[in-house]
């Protein structure tokens, strides 16, 4: 058995011992593509570009009220007017402005990937945490929005 799935094949214990099923499902994914020896063709799209394709579908998810007519103008407009809304305004910025020092690191210092993924794994399958960035900028709006009601 080669390293990489060795390695996969741990991360998916792991996985199931914390009964995380995007964590899962994602290894199960990879552990398919390589069964199937579609890694030389898949992989590399999937290293390249899968974040955005991630980002993408989360963009939709969040945008889906929108186009169901849920959210408007109206209420565009209403949530501007609590202190709430204006900070996950600027966490929502504060947090674009982060990721784009993360791409320059990365970029600058490409072996970093693998911390990022070890400390990812570790957040996601132990602390059942999400491995999605924008959502960090919500999480941050959130503990501010809590400090500001709290005070």
């Amino acid at each position: 058995m080669n390293e990489p799935v060795l390695f996969l094949l741990l991360l998916l214990a792991i996985g199931v011992i914390a009964k995380n099923q995007s964590l899962i499902i994602a290894i199960a994914v990879l552990l398919a593509i390589k069964l199937f020896g579609l890694e030389a063709r898949l992989l590399p799209a999937i290293q390249a570009k899968g974040i955005n394709w991630g980002v993408t579908v989360i963009t939709v998810a969040v945008l889906a009220p929108i186009a169901t007519g849920e959210i408007g103008f109206k209420q565009l407009i209403g949530s501007l007017q609590s202190a709430s809304a204006w900070i996950a305004l600027l966490f929502g910025i504060f947090v674009a402005l982060i990721a784009k020092g993360g791409v320059m690191l990365l970029a600058s210092d490409p072996h970093i990937t693998a911390s990022l993924v070890l400390g990812t794994v570790i957040a996601v399958s132990l602390f059942h945490g999400v491995a999605v960035g924008p959502l960090i900028g919500a999480g941050i709006a959130y503990v501010v929005i809590k400090m500001v009601e709290y005070f």
